[in-house]
């Protein structure tokens, strides 16, 4: 027998998973066990600010407290990738206050409310009067007045607080800075180090920015899954081909999407990015501003809440907290309020449409084809639980982009199988030893349905998995009785 969670977690019975970002405002250990315990599924570490000594002392702290409660949750690491940001304000935030005219620089100084330094030699030549330039997730929105060629001269038209290494926008201007730099791969280095399950690739173009990070995990031994960040126009365009290298899926990061393309398409970007994740049968992150007014609010707004069940509607695999719980005031109450709104909405869920249609049928394998039958059997002959024995987690994905309205419990020896699959929409993953024998493997998969409360004595249970002999993917499907 095998670790398993032993704790009373959220997360085992709500199907939408939720992703919760570490910083500030829950790096704290009493604060990240409260969110755990609340219904994390998987933590991210944003590379973008902090060092590392700082987030490896958060990963020891979320492992001990997994390890002590029983409660495993994926990490994520977020690559800062290309893009500009501003520099240091070492008196922590400041206020750009509107109609101020205010400096921008790309003089390696330290930043004040009317000086924003910005490490980008091209600056002035990127730059002309009336162009736009917005920062933080584009809640602050500058224009253009001057441009003498070693600074720029702009009017706050749209102020708000700044702080260090915030984003900086300028939607239709190239930076021209590469997809993946070396800071990046320093911290793809780390990834691998320090064992984290996912890794984030930001400000993706186009399939081939994958790559380099894609090389660099070959060359470190490394099959760490990577999640394709599109908040790119480029790369909602190529998404397709963006999705299909993308080996642990995407992740709809709609905070910068939202200002490189007029804000009347993100919500149709959102559902076509979402589905065409469905399409390849990977796991999608819907992210960014979901719950923004949870910053400074014990509750969200009508319209918050909405946007979150709309991202279900759409078929998303996990819903992401940012600010809300890296600097937000009520870090643990976001993830309650989060886990409240998909419970609320999975009740209503188009199961049966996404069953027969989410993965096309004219482009499916054996795998496809296997799964989607026993996904239809479940409905069909009332089956209580679908019980997958998966070593990698493909089985279990490949099984919930059907979405069963039954339980997947995927069985693994590998607890960074089960981490990793805490990203997968209504899939419960959990460690435990499993024979290679067929007729016993069967057994003991009704067994652990029993053991982990996914079925009881006489209910019916799908079991799917892979004959790795048969080198055809998963191709064992068979409707089981519990003894």
């Amino acid at each position: 027998m095998g670790r398993h969670d032993g704790g009373v977690n959220h997360s085992e019975t709500r199907r939408t998973k939720i992703v919760a970002t570490v910083g500030p405002a829950s790096w704290d250990p009493a604060v990240l066990e409260q969110m755990i315990i609340a219904g994390v599924d998987v933590f991210r570490l944003n590379f973008s600010h902090g060092d590392a000594e700082s987030h490896l002392r958060v990963i020891k702290d979320i492992r001990a407290i997994s390890e002590r409660i029983e409660m495993e949750v994926g990490i994520l690491g977020d690559l800062p990738g290309p893009k500009l940001r501003v520099g240091d304000y070492p008196q922590g935030v400041v206020d750009i206050v509107h109609g101020a005219t205010v400096t921008i620089t790309p003089e390696d100084v330290d930043g004040t409310p009317t000086l924003i330094p910005v490490d980008w030699p091209e600056l002035c030549d990127a730059l002309k009067v009336d162009d736009t330039v917005y920062l933080a997730d584009g809640s602050i929105r500058l224009r253009v007045t001057a441009n003498d060629g070693s600074k720029v001269e702009a009017e706050v038209e749209v102020g708000g607080p700044l702080s260090s290494h915030k984003g900086m926008n300028l939607p239709g201007v190239e930076s021209g800075l590469d997809s993946v730099s070396e800071d990046d791969l320093r911290w793809v280095e780390f990834v691998v180090a320090n064992h984290l399950d996912y890794i984030a690739v930001s400000f993706v173009r186009k399939a081939d920015d994958l790559d380099p990070v894609l090389e660099k995990l070959k060359e470190l031994g490394s099959e760490i899954p990577i999640i394709a960040k599109i908040e790119k126009p480029q790369a909602a365009d190529a998404v397709e081909e963006i999705v299909d290298r993308a080996t642990g899926g995407i992740m709809v990061a709609r905070g910068d999407l939202g200002i490189e393309v007029p804000l009347s398409k993100v919500p149709v970007l959102q559902k076509s990015l979402i589905r065409a994740a469905g399409e390849y049968s990977k796991p999608v992150i819907t992210a960014t501003q979901m719950l923004a007014s949870m910053v400074t609010a014990k509750r969200p707004t009508r319209a918050e809440v909405t946007d979150v069940a709309t991202a279900i509607y759409d078929g998303t695999d996990a819903i992401m907290l940012s600010e809300e719980t890296a600097v937000g005031e009520y870090p643990v109450e976001a993830v309650k309020v989060m886990d409240q709104i998909a419970r609320g909405t999975e009740t209503d869920l188009p199961y049966w449409d996404w069953v027969l249609n989410r993965v096309p049928q004219d482009e499916m394998d054996v795998s496809d084809s296997v799964t989607q039958s026993a996904v239809i059997a479940a409905y069909r002959l009332n089956l209580q639980a679908i019980v997958v024995p998966t070593a990698s987690g493909r089985t279990a994905k490949v099984v919930a982009a059907h979405r069963p309205q039954v339980p997947v419990l995927a069985v693994t020896h590998s607890v960074r199988t089960q981490r990793q699959l805490k990203l997968v929409f209504g899939v419960r993953p959990v460690v435990n030893d499993q024979t290679k024998e067929i007729r016993n493997l069967l057994y003991e998969c009704a067994d652990d349905a029993v053991r982990f409360g996914a079925a009881a004595s006489g209910d019916l249970i799908a079991i799917v998995a892979g004959l790795s002999d048969m080198k055809l993917g998963t191709n064992l499907f068979e409707v089981h009785r519990v003894p």
